[in-house]
């Protein structure tokens, strides 16, 4: 399992390492994000779709559950679980279709569908550590 901490100390900082991971990123797959409500996951969802070329402007999906988005030859489908409270939900949207299909899938509040994700995904933290700043941001990446 390999792990790397980043540091962001403002919004663009985070922004910009959304936008490196995707990037970074060939093909397809599926990427959880974590963390506490206000945390950074919608301005790093942000980035992180910009690096797939998505000009549209990216919002959470919490109503909706999954929003799909146009890039420059990848399709990104972003998840907020959130509100789901039986994870079958997922089933009635045909989850495998998108989470072993060629488009790359970026999961918010993932726990609670915990069970239906695949073997392998890269885990996205992001915590707040008011002591640094209010600001500060620590990105952890793992690959699962």
């Amino acid at each position: 399992m390999l792990t790397d901490v980043f540091e962001s100390f403002s919004e663009s900082e985070t922004y910009q390492f959304g936008k490196k991971i995707a990037e970074e990123n060939e093909g397809s797959g599926v990427f959880v994000l974590e963390g506490d409500l206000g945390a950074g996951k919608t301005v790093f969802a942000k980035g992180f779709a910009s690096g797939l070329g998505i000009t549209e402007t990216v919002t959470s999906p919490t109503f909706t559950i999954m929003q799909v988005y146009e890039g420059k030859g990848r399709t990104l489908y972003h998840y907020d679980a959130y509100r789901i409270e039986d994870p079958t939900e997922l089933e009635e949207i045909g989850y495998t279709d998108y989470f072993y299909g060629d488009g790359v899938c970026l999961i918010e509040w993932a726990g609670n569908i915990a069970s239906y994700l695949p073997e392998h995904y890269t885990c996205i933290s992001i915590e707040r550590e008011e002591d640094k700043g209010f600001d500060y941001r620590k990105i952890t990446v793992k690959k699962i």
